[in-house]
């Protein structure tokens, strides 16, 4: 290696570590460096710090995140989670590599601009299918605008950065703009309507402020501007583009000085178009309180772990502390003591909203009983479910309440160190938790003796590398300690034996978000929300095919139909409601005809489903759901760890089976060795990623077994399955060459006015010729 190169190892090692626990860190910084992980800078680690050779090659084969060949200049990530699979991200994939002429066996185009890489999730399922290229994210991504989205994206790197807009007159009022910065709203163009915003009060001296807040669960109607006036009035648009900021301001506020005369006549045009006199031209207007569509997303919700949702600045610590911020952790130390901590939780009844229910304050109790040198807690934000994004938008819109309730977990099992273990994919959420951990100790709220009192405690953050299995406890610990993420037996525990053999408290995100309400508000409060066997509430990403997505919170023992036709308006696009899928890949699919079922453990649980992380992604009649148990059975295998062999071998049987449904290859036999190959994986494997990746088949088998007959006849009902289905142009086409402009694969002729035909051995089955024609003159048998 070349002197440069040599000191810039030799820098990060001494910034990040040289033994073991460093390496997954170590590695992460080598490909940020220099894309990939080039063999000479693995062997010149090897020779600077104490991690053997074997140690590297095993970590860096097992997770996906690493790659050991070059990669293009530009990172294509298309997320392929649930959300987008269907809606269609395998026809965004198939565009983008023939519009960039990428050979099969290859990722990255000949020019090395342009490297593509499947995700499982982006966390960004409201806005389905997406695709990530570096730092910019494009949502509702079509086959068609694969061309518009790469010179997008080029024109967005050649440009220079904006010129910085100097900030509004310091306001003598009380009112404000308020708009969301989280990952969905930025990918929607928050970024830009925001700076437009502080433009237009910059150019207009009005009085007011721009604040950024946190994510109001609405991400159907991103980028959200919500204008709170100094009487307390609340004005909230939904889906703003960067040139209605100016005239939002007008519509609000008066402008003032020189500048005054020159905005009089706008503002009166706004006032004109809101009041129905001109058709609007801006985003939809609506008053919070009165607005039906609001009301019905909002209604049936209880805000705990999503407490002040919109409100307030994630990042202003000020501002935390304002509205009951570090109260809960400031009784905890001055007034009560750690059993007295622990018993509170147990009585709330709260249960881990990670995917098992396990109650948290038994867990707690274990951990404070284990003997041991040193303690620890962890938070599990690896959250990997295709479909699911709670944890992201917790972590991004109140990192000081997560970073409060950890506080107070630690204080209770006496830990005085903790990690937070979150995806690499979610870099928004690292950084905002890396600042808010650095201002809690600046303040006194983290470190030695917080608070004044004799408790102490160090927070670190370790990033994720992109294996799913990780978000299993025992396997996550592993990789804290740099190894690979294999989960191990339980017993021992980690309540026992964790973080190199010392006991450790493991809770997910969303239950850590809880732990203050129920210290500040008590025990019974929180008990009182939900059912007998589920306390409190659960947040749910609500995505798929449905008309109003989003993050939102509801008292456990709402029912699947309260959620999906009140809260979410039903399904988009007026087809029927076949089924939601929840827990991801570890949960099951529950059909409309079951929609009554309440959403707790228990009786999700009794119709083949589990609550899962959270995840729940809505299905019409459009999806089939042989299609969903082989995406499913695909993501499992692909994330398998590999140890045990039930799981590493009986899903990739299981895997086997299904692609032969798809693909009309299907045997009469096919239906019982499936269900019995479930039935050996789910009572053998090792973890809970393989005990529970039947449940997606199981569950489909058992409510949709018609379908799966009807595959193995040769039909796709759905219409999904490529090898079961023929497109064909039927009378009614008006010959408007739509479908032969759009079809990718040349298999249109393009004949102005004349009825247009299929050529069947061209066809790829795409359905871009269905999706463009304007009067749906595409068959699909």
């Amino acid at each position: 290696m070349t002197q440069v190169e040599s000191t810039f190892l030799d820098k990060l090692v001494a910034k990040i570590g040289r033994d073991q626990p460093a390496l997954i860190p170590l590695l992460q910084a080598v490909q940020d460096h220099y894309g990939y992980l080039p063999e000479e800078a693995l062997r010149r680690l090897c020779e600077i710090t104490e991690i053997t050779p074997a140690a590297i090659e095993a970590v860096s084969s097992f997770y996906r995140q690493f790659r050991r060949r070059p990669a293009g200049r530009h990172r294509i990530h298309v997320c392929h989670g649930t959300a987008c699979h269907v809606k269609g991200a395998q026809r965004v994939t198939d565009a983008l590599r023939n519009h960039l002429r990428i050979a099969e066996t290859d990722d990255t185009d000949t020019e090395g601009l342009f490297t593509i890489e499947k995700v499982a999730c982006l966390g960004c399922c409201t806005l389905a299918p997406v695709v990530q290229i570096g730092e910019a994210t494009y949502g509702h991504m079509t086959a068609e605008q694969v061309p518009a989205m790469l010179r997008d994206f080029l024109e967005l790197t050649a440009r220079r950065p904006a010129a910085k807009v100097p900030p509004p007159l310091p306001a003598r009022e009380a009112a404000e703009i308020r708009i969301g910065l989280g990952s969905c709203c930025v990918a929607r163009g928050s970024a830009r309507v925001h700076q437009a915003l502080e433009a237009a009060l910059a150019e207009t001296h009005a009085l007011a402020t721009v604040r950024t807040v946190g994510c109001v669960g609405m991400c159907h109607e991103t980028p959200l501007v919500n204008v709170v006036m100094g009487d307390g009035r609340s004005f909230l648009y939904g889906q703003v583009h960067d040139e209605d900021a100016r005239a939002i301001v007008l519509r609000h506020f008066k402008a003032r000085g020189l500048v005054r005369k020159f905005t009089t006549a706008a503002a009166r045009a706004v006032d004109r178009m809101l009041s129905g006199q001109a058709a609007l031209p801006l985003a939809r207007y609506a008053i919070e309180q009165r607005d039906p569509q609001i009301a019905a997303f909002l209604g049936p919700q209880k805000h705990l772990a999503s407490e002040h949702r919109g409100r307030l600045d994630p990042m202003d610590l000020d501002e935390y502390l304002q509205h009951d911020g570090v109260a809960a952790l400031r009784r905890c130390l001055g007034e009560m003591t750690r059993q007295e901590v622990i018993e509170e939780i147990a009585r709330s009844g709260l249960r881990g909203r990670g995917g098992a229910g396990y109650p948290t304050g038994k867990k707690w109790a274990a951990v404070r009983k284990a003997s041991g040198e040193r303690k620890f807690v962890v938070c599990n934000g690896d959250e990997g479910d295709p479909g699911a994004f709670m944890d992201r938008m917790l972590l991004e819109s109140y990192p000081y309440r997560i970073i409060e309730g950890l506080a107070i977990a630690a204080y209770a099992v006496g830990a005085s160190e903790g990690h937070l273990y979150i995806r690499h994919e979610y870099p928004l959420a690292v950084r905002r938790i890396r600042e808010a951990i650095r201002r809690c100790r600046q303040h006194g709220l983290l470190g030695e003796k917080i608070l004044g009192s004799d408790f102490s405690l160090h927070l670190e953050i370790m990033e994720g590398a992109g294996a799913f299995v990780c978000g299993e406890e025992t396997a996550l610990l592993a990789s804290i300690e740099g190894r690979r993420g294999t989960p191990r037996l339980r017993p021992p525990y980690p309540a026992q034996s964790g973080l190199w053999g010392q006991p450790t408290l493991v809770n997910n995100v969303e239950t850590y978000a809880l732990v203050p309400w129920i210290i500040r508000n008590g025990a019974d409060a929180f008990a009182a929300v939900g059912t007998d066997q589920s306390k409190g509430t659960k947040v749910f990403a609500l995505a798929g095919k449905i008309s109003r997505g989003g993050l939102i919170e509801v008292p456990m023992g709402a029912t699947i139909r309260q959620i999906v036709e009140e809260i979410g308006g039903g399904v988009a696009g007026g087809k029927a409601f076949k089924a939601v899928q929840i827990g991801g890949p570890s949960g099951g699919c529950v059909p409309a005809a079951l929609a009554d079922t309440p959403v707790d453990f228990e009786a999700l649980e009794s119709v083949g489903a589990i609550m899962g992380s959270g995840g729940l992604v809505v299905l019409d009649e459009a999806d089939c759901m042989v299609d969903i148990a082989r995406y499913f059975l695909e993501f499992t295998q692909d994330q398998s760890c590999g140890k045990c062999t039930f799981c590493r071998i009986g899903t990739r049987r299981m895997l086997e089976i299904l692609t032969r449904l798809c693909e009309g290859q299907g045997r009469s036999a096919d239906l019982q060795q499936l269900e019995q190959l479930c039935r050996m994986v789910q009572a053998s494997s090792l973890c809970g990623l393989g005990k529970t990746a039947p449940n997606p088949v199981l569950s489909t088998l058992k409510h949709f077994h018609d379908e799966y007959a009807a595959h193995i006849a040769g039909r796709c009902p759905a219409g999904v399955c490529k090898a079961l289905i023929t497109y064909s142009i039927t009378d009614d086409c008006i010959g408007c060459t739509r479908c032969a402009q759009r079809c990718p694969a040349d298999a249109i002729e393009m004949r102005p006015f004349e009825q247009h035909e299929i050529d069947t051995e061209k066809c790829i089955r795409c359905g871009s010729c269905k999706q463009a024609c304007p009067v749906e003159a595409v068959k699909v048998e």
